[in-house]
């Protein structure tokens, strides 16, 4: 064998064996800014025993009709809690501004069409799309984001996308496009304090076509809201947090050009009080969450129902670490309609319980999901449905 040519394979094969050195990614974008990729993986394996809206598997909410008797248990599957998330660190505009942005998707955009196969079909769902220029104590957001109303969100591994009690016990808001301020009151202090303000894009239920002008846009004003935010900064010592929060908003039913007759109050005015809490002293982690209000089925609450009701919620929820890895969890919300202004669904009770376990990035839980939900049947006795969920989930977050 010629000695040059088994030399020169002796020193491929060194190569070949010496380790590797870590690369580092690098995603380049069109600007300035750098990027950071985040999201998770959520895949739910469940059963149930009754229907759910306001669909079954990720975003069951209140039990729903036709009620199950005869061989009520079935199975099902769910991937659309899986989100993707792109935010943007851009550079300093002006001064001590700096501009910075996100874009969020999840899967729960719907099917790709219907039939046999539709269902491991989901689509992407807008989530989350703004811009913001902040000096680090005030921000200004335009774009569409949370509704400062929406409380704090309980933990679930089934329930992530449509968070346990959200629009049928105790937990209420939605995204809006709109104009959004955040200043820090106390920047240089351990507990935070911070003023929230946000004008939002008008919305209601009653768009005859789609695309077209609902009644929360068919006036000039913006839904309104305002909330105080308070909580300590990460640091040593026991973690928590607490919020106060108002809605308002104005509704003309009878559109623009004002074409439309409608029988009785065209211009019903919504509004909302939403407090909430969270504390998690050593072992223990303690939310809750509440609200009051009135004509805000826009903001997912009165068992999502749209109309000229009164309404009221609660939720609360308590977890205790057994170890670093384990832990359980139960929770309980109510969603209560006022009966006199007349909801076809009048009151929503949830009850919840799971044991997770998690290291790093992993997370597998067993959930039950039991919702109460109680019908107004016309000409006959009230009707309360029970519908329980029992969910295999993991998520894996990066």
């Amino acid at each position: 064998m010629d000695r040059t040519w088994l030399g020169g394979l002796v020193v491929v094969l060194l190569q070949a064996f010496q380790p590797v050195p870590a690369v580092a990614q690098q995603v380049r974008s069109g600007g300035e800014e750098t990027i950071t990729i985040r999201g998770f993986i959520s895949a739910t394996l469940f059963v149930n025993d009754q229907l759910f809206a306001l669909s079954n598997g990720q975003s069951a909410i209140w039990a729903e009709f036709p009620e199950l008797e005869r061989d009520a248990y079935y199975h099902g599957g769910d991937v659309r809690n899986t989100r993707l998330g792109l935010d943007f660190n851009g550079p300093a505009v002006f001064g001590d501004w700096r501009a910075r942005g996100t874009l969020e998707v999840d899967f729960f955009g719907g099917f790709v069409g219907t039939g046999a196969f539709s269902d491991e079909q989901p689509q992407l769902r807008l989530r989350l799309a703004y811009a913001d220029l902040t000096d680090g104590r005030t921000t200004v957001r335009l774009g569409q984001y949370w509704a400062p109303v929406f409380g704090y969100i309980p933990e679930s591994l089934s329930h992530i996308a449509f968070p346990l009690g959200w629009g049928g016990g105790g937990l209420i808001g939605w995204r809006f496009p709109g104009l959004f301020i955040y200043h820090d009151l106390t920047p240089d202090r351990p507990t935070r304090v911070e003023i929230q303000f946000a004008a939002l894009r008008g919305s209601w239920s009653d768009e005859p076509v789609l695309d077209d002008v609902s009644a929360g846009e068919a006036t000039l004003a913006p839904q309104l809201e305002l909330r105080l935010d308070f909580g300590r900064r990460p640091a040593t010592g026991t973690q928590w947090g607490a919020f106060l929060a108002g809605h308002w908003d104005h509704k003309d039913l009878s559109g623009p050009g004002d074409d439309i007759i409608v029988i009785g109050d065209d211009d019903p005015d919504g509004w909302a009080v939403v407090a909430g809490f969270r504390v998690r002293p050593g072992r223990w982690t303690l939310l809750g969450n509440g609200y009051i209000g009135r004509a805000i089925g826009q903001l997912f609450a009165q068992i999502l129902q749209f109309g000229d009701f009164t309404g009221r919620g609660a939720q609360g929820q308590v977890g205790y670490d057994i170890t670093p890895r384990w832990s359980v969890w139960a929770f309980y919300g109510i969603d209560d309609p006022d009966d006199d202004d007349g909801p076809p669904r009048l009151r929503n009770q949830i009850v919840s319980t799971m044991v997770r376990y998690r290291v790093r990035q992993f997370a597998v839980g067993l959930e039950w999901y039991h919702a109460i939900t109680d019908f107004a049947v016309l000409g006959g006795p009230d009707r309360a449905l029970n519908g329980n969920q029992f969910a295999l989930s993991v998520r894996y977050d990066f």
